[in-house]
C-alpha cells in the first residue's frame, strides 16, 4: 500500500481514535498518579514511567465527554511531544491500523464542536468511522492566548 497512514487507535465513550503511529512511545496499562493541585481538571495526574515523570492528560474531560465510571480504570497511549513524553488517558486501547488516503475525509459537520476542533478528519472504515485526533492542539491549553501545552504542568 503506497499511499497509506498507520494509526495507534483507542477508544473514548462509542468513538474510535486514532493518533499517528510515529507519535505515540507506548501504550501501557494504569498506573498510579499523583495530582496535582491548582492544574487544569484535564490534567487528572502525574505518572511515574520507569523514573520519568509524566503528565497524564485526561481526554474524556479534554473532549467535552462524560467522565468514565469511577470503578473503570483508564489505559495510557504515551505520546511523544517537543517537551517530552504525554500520556493521553484512554478508555481501551485498540490496534494499529494502516488506512489508505483515499478514505480520508474532513470531520462531520454533526459532530460537537469541542471535538471538531481537536480532529483533523476521519477514515471511513467497513464498519466504524476512525478519528484522527490532532495531538498538538488536544494537549493545548484552552482559552490561553499563547496556547501552552497542557503537559507542562
Amino acid at each position: 500500500m503506497a499511499n497509506t497512514k498507520q494509526f495507534c487507535t483507542f477508544y473514548l465513550d462509542r468513538h474510535f481514535f486514532g493518533v499517528p503511529v510515529d507519535e505515540v512511545q507506548e501504550v501501557i496499562r494504569y498506573l498510579d498518579m499523583t495530582r496535582v493541585p491548582l492544574v487544569s481538571e484535564m490534567v487528572r495526574g502525574l505518572i511515574n514511567l520507569r523514573g520519568q515523570i509524566v503528565t497524564a492528560i485526561d481526554l474524556r474531560r479534554r473532549l467535552a465527554i462524560t467522565d468514565r465510571a469511577p470503578d473503570q480504570l483508564p489505559m495510557n497511549v504515551v505520546i511523544r511531544t517537543d517537551d517530552g513524553a504525554v500520556s493521553l488517558l484512554v478508555d481501551e486501547i485498540g490496534d494499529v491500523l494502516e488506512v489508505e488516503q483515499e478514505v480520508f475525509e474532513t470531520p462531520p459537520e454533526t459532530m460537537p464542536a469541542q471535538q471538531k476542533k481537536m480532529v483533523d478528519g476521519v477514515y471511513k472504515l467497513d464498519s466504524r468511522l476512525l478519528l484522527v485526533l490532532n495531538t498538538e492542539r488536544a494537549l493545548a491549553v484552552p482559552g490561553s492566548e499563547r496556547e501552552v501545552p497542557l503537559g507542562q504542568v
